[in-house]
C-alpha cells in the first residue's frame, strides 16, 4: 500500500468548511506562523517542530490551498504530515523524543519544586495522559502498512 493509496479511506480529502474573508486571513496568518515556529523547533532542541507543522498544514488547508500543497508535500516535512493526516501515526523516534522531553520537564519540576507537591502533582497529572496518548499512538511504520 502505497502513500498514494491509504488505508484509511473516511479521512479522504473532505471539502474544507468555507469561511469568510477575515478568517480565511486569521488561517492563513496562524499557519504562517506556525510554519516559523515549527521549522524553528526542528532546528531548537526545546520547541516542539512537529505540532506547529501540523497546525499549520491544518490552517492552510483552510486558508491557502497552494500553501497547504506546499507543506503537504515538502521533501523535508511532507512526510510525517502525510502519515499524521492517513493514519494518525507518529514516527518511533519523535515519540521517544516528545515522551523523554516530558520525563525531563517532570524531573526538573519536581526538582525544583521539592518543597510544593502541588506543582508536581499537577505537572504529572498533565503530562503522564499526554504521555500515554502519544505512546498509544500508531507508530509511522505500521501506518503505511508494514509490521
Amino acid at each position: 500500500m502505497t502513500m498514494d493509496q491509504p488505508i484509511i479511506a473516511a479521512r479522504e480529502q473532505a471539502e474544507p468548511p468555507v469561511l469568510g474573508r477575515s478568517a480565511r486571513h486569521l488561517m492563513l496568518l496562524l499557519g504562517l506562523v506556525c510554519t516559523a515556529v515549527g521549522i524553528a523547533g526542528l532546528i531548537l532542541p526545546l520547541l516542539p517542530g512537529t505540532v506547529f507543522l501540523l497546525i499549520a498544514a491544518w490552517a492552510f488547508s483552510r486558508s491557502s490551498e497552494r500553501l497547504h500543497l506546499w507543506l503537504f508535500h515538502h521533501p523535508r516535512f511532507g512526510q510525517t504530515i502525510r502519515e499524521w493526516h492517513y493514519y494518525r501515526a507518529i514516527p518511533t523516534g519523535a515519540k521517544l523524543a516528545a515522551i523523554t522531553m516530558m520525563s525531563g520537564s517532570f524531573i526538573y519540576v519536581a526538582m525544583t519544586y521539592r518543597d510544593d507537591w502541588l506543582i508536581t502533582a499537577l505537572v504529572g497529572a498533565t503530562l503522564a495522559p499526554v504521555a500515554i496518548w502519544i505512546a498509544t499512538r500508531p507508530n509511522a511504520e505500521r501506518g503505511r502498512g508494514a509490521s
